[in-house]
């Protein structure tokens, strides 16, 4: 997505909204509210004496990635899903911590909750975004979208000490673009009547779906900006990108987007995975590991009262070739046992010997609980689930470490990746 500075000098002002002055947000009511350097930000509210240096969230041995990084971070060029090892070469004085995904959870259900509050339609893209429709609730808390645009900024910062940066314009795909352009700490306002006027100066890999490679088959036409794809005759468009692309792309370029926010949206699958300092062929070690992830992922399944039925491993190795295999269960299950059970006789029958580089775990097809599933209560599982029940209540008093398997008391992996969630772009 662009920033501020991909459109022309001084076209930004008309845009920002700067105190208790912005734009004509009547016809605005997509509000894209995405948290600023997220995981970083939670990490400075914890340590106030980092609050001026550069900070970065991630994986800190030498394999691991970088999930966040403040913006004193970003001024050296450090990036999320940049490899640790150059992010230090970059900011070599910057301060490298490890995640606390448990603690970003909890400030993004916080956050989640004001969103719900303003608004039930809200539409959650990760921890730290989310598309909010503000249009039927204007009346009840008698604000403008822009109001209460600023409001939910003051609230998420009163309650829980970190910023976020909010989009308001007529359509989902303006008001994401409004949010990355006014970050950090901003907010920005797309009028309906100047949509074109916000978005036509725009590169063309501002619009959705274009990456790498077609921005640079776009660019070879001739077509750099939104202006250019918005002038295109739609047959020239389709003869270099394809129909369905040419299609999307074009209506984008004019401003439109009819995508409703869509709040009832389920977790599609959810897992772990972990990138190994050095590289493992010990199939025991592999499947202590696999257990470890097991645990974590059935964990967060419970906690949001999900099941799954499809379990499935992925397995890069030392020349990073990636495979992945999977296996539908008769019943979706929550237990880890299970889950860790189905996850080795797939590593043990399917995946060929070798040097292990990264290895995962993750659960698909997912139910709510009691959702229709015939429960085997005479299942062996079943003891297992009451058990594991406890043992989260136990974690949740004193922590991840209170109660773990046997198998995972004893020293592991040297491990450096980041489990999921992943990379905090924000």
């Amino acid at each position: 997505m662009g920033r501020s500075a991909d459109l022309p000098r001084g076209l930004v002002d008309r845009f920002i909204a700067r105190g208790d002055v912005w734009p004509d947000d009547t016809g605005c009511p997509m509000l894209h509210v995405d948290m600023d350097a997220f995981y970083a930000s939670v990490e400075i509210r914890e340590r106030p004496e980092l609050a001026h240096r550069p900070v970065v969230v991630g994986g800190t041995a030498h394999r691991g990635v970088v999930a966040s990084a403040n913006y004193l971070a970003r001024e050296f060029g450090v990036r999320s899903a940049m490899p640790t090892a150059h992010a230090r070469r970059l900011a070599p004085h910057a301060v490298f911590l490890p995640p606390d995904f448990a603690r970003y959870q909890e400030v993004s259900r916080g956050v989640m909750a004001i969103f719900r509050d303003t608004t039930p339609l809200v539409e959650p893209l990760s921890l730290d975004e989310a598309f909010l429709d503000v249009s039927g609730s204007l009346r009840r808390l008698r604000a403008t979208p822009a109001e209460v645009a600023g409001s939910i900024r003051e609230q998420v910062f009163r309650a829980f000490g970190v910023t976020c940066s909010v989009g308001v314009a007529p359509t989902k795909f303006l008001a994401k673009l409004a949010s990355g352009m006014c970050k950090p700490d901003g907010l920005m306002v797309v009028p309906r009547a100047e949509v074109l006027t916000f978005l036509h100066p725009l590169p063309v890999s501002a619009l959705w779906g274009v990456g790498k490679r077609t921005a640079e088959a776009l660019e070879q036409v001739g077509l750099e900006t939104v202006a250019d794809v918005a002038a295109v005759p739609l047959p020239r468009l389709r003869r270099v990108i394809g129909v369905a692309l040419a299609e999307h792309l074009h209506a984008l370029a004019q401003g439109h987007d009819d995508r409703p926010v869509v709040p009832s949206t389920r977790e599609k699958s959810i897992g772990a995975e972990e990138t190994f300092e050095v590289d493992h062929v010990d199939r025991d070690l592999l499947r202590r590991e696999l257990l470890r992830l097991a645990e974590r992922s059935t964990a967060t399944l419970r906690e949001r009262g999900l099941r799954g039925r499809t379990v499935s491993i992925k397995v890069r190795f030392a020349d990073f070739t990636t495979i992945t295999r999977s296996r539908t269960l008769r019943v979706a299950t929550d237990v880890t046992q299970e889950v860790h059970r189905t996850a080795a006789a797939l590593l043990d029958e399917q995946v060929p010997p070798g040097a292990v580089r990264l290895i995962g775990v993750r659960i698909e097809q997912l139910v709510e609980e009691g959702s229709g599933e015939q429960l085997m209560f005479d299942a062996p599982e079943r003891g297992w689930r009451e058990a594991e029940q406890a043992a989260d209540q136990a974690r949740s008093r004193f922590g991840r470490a209170a109660v773990r398997p046997a198998s995972l008391l004893a020293e592991g992996p040297a491990r450096s990746g980041v489990e999921e969630p992943g990379p905090d772009p924000g």
